[in-house]
């Protein structure tokens, strides 16, 4: 039994997966007669390659990983809850996720009746290894943000490295924001460490949001089990033609993500000239975190001009807080005059 192995659910190692006749023929057909399609080509009419063997091929040639240590999916969401369902037995096994963080993680583990255990970051956002080591034996999975949402920070590497070395489950890391952050991904330590999964998605610097397109990339043996267990087409044709466009358009996207760090490092400084801004948190993601005095008045003042942003306050250690989207330099002008206007 191989380290993945003996983490699966039991019952999932006999598990034999779906199927479709196009998963099982190799050669190259010239009628499609196997899944009661219509015959009539409306460019939507057949189903989608069940094994997104294209789109993670690409994936893989961009990510500089191997092809059968990448899954995608419906989002990271899909990735997520695929984890939870592959690996937490209902009722029995636990999880740990450290606040303040991406609230996904809980949601989905409590829809599974999967235990939910809280360990809070330290002062400056990162874990507290110490204190993490106490339960390193009593959860299936670790869930990660780096950079945090919603903090922006980046959870420091040999920090990341100690604690894959004495966690007895899965640790995922979660990257959506890599893209904007100057740090090395943690895809590099896929190899050293197979019990780590690290999590992308096209939904944020890429800006497909509306596509749902997600990424895992993972030892083969943890994409294998989650393969086995996820809907035969769990990927629509449109959000796949979307991802590939998406990545012939690299030298667009790189241009796009440079704006948005120095629109990023724009605001942080208009920020913190503004006399009710207590604290501006330092960012390597596409939003800023700020606290001011009181966050709910700030928050309707902005609803009630049209600007929606994320009160962050009901949050451990983020009392009065507020998490603003980087927009674009006219988006981010606007933003910062009704916030001159704002009065305590």
């Amino acid at each position: 039994m191989t380290e993945i192995s003996s983490l699966v659910r039991p019952h999932l190692l006999q598990l034999k997966p779906y199927s479709t006749a196009r998963d099982e023929y190799a050669g190259e057909a010239k009628l499609f007669l196997d899944a009661n399609e219509s015959p009539y080509n409306l460019k939507l009419n057949r189903y989608p390659d069940p094994k997104q063997s294209v789109l993670r091929n690409a994936v893989a040639a961009w990510k500089r990983v191997n092809p059968e240590c990448v899954f995608t999916g419906n989002g990271s969401d899909e990735a997520i809850d695929l984890l939870l369902r592959a690996f937490c037995e209902p009722a029995k096994d636990a999880v740990l996720i450290m606040p303040p963080t991406y609230g996904m993680y809980a949601v989905a583990a409590n829809t599974h009746g999967i235990k939910v255990d809280e360990l809070l970051l330290d002062e400056n956002f990162q874990p507290d290894f110490e204190k993490l080591v106490q339960s390193s034996n009593q959860h299936k999975i670790l869930f990660l943000c780096s950079p945090n949402n919603p903090t922006g920070n980046l959870i420091k590497t040999d920090i990341l490295e100690k604690i894959l070395q004495v966690f007895s489950g899965l640790v995922v890391v979660d990257e959506a924001y890599a893209d904007f952050s100057a740090g090395v991904s943690n895809l590099t330590l896929l190899k050293q460490f197979p019990r780590l999964i690290v999590l992308q998605t096209f939904s944020k610097a890429l800006g497909l949001a509306a596509a749902r397109v997600g990424m895992a990339f993972a030892h083969k043996d943890v994409i294998e089990v989650l393969d086995r267990i996820k809907l035969p087409y769990n990927m629509n044709a449109l959000s796949l033609q979307a991802a590939m466009k998406r990545l012939k358009q690299k030298e667009t996207l790189s241009v796009q993500i440079k704006s948005i760090i120095r629109q990023r490092e724009k605001l942080m400084k208009s920020f913190g000239k503004l006399p009710f801004v207590l604290k501006v948190f330092p960012s390597e993601a596409n939003f800023v975190l700020i606290k001011v005095h009181d966050s709910n008045q700030l928050y309707n003042f902005l609803a009630q001009h049209g600007i929606i942003v994320r009160n962050r306050s009901n949050q451990p250690m983020l009392e009065n807080c507020l998490r603003i989207t980087v927009g674009n330099a006219q988006q981010n002008k606007l933003l910062i005059k009704k916030l001159k206007q704002y009065n305590l």
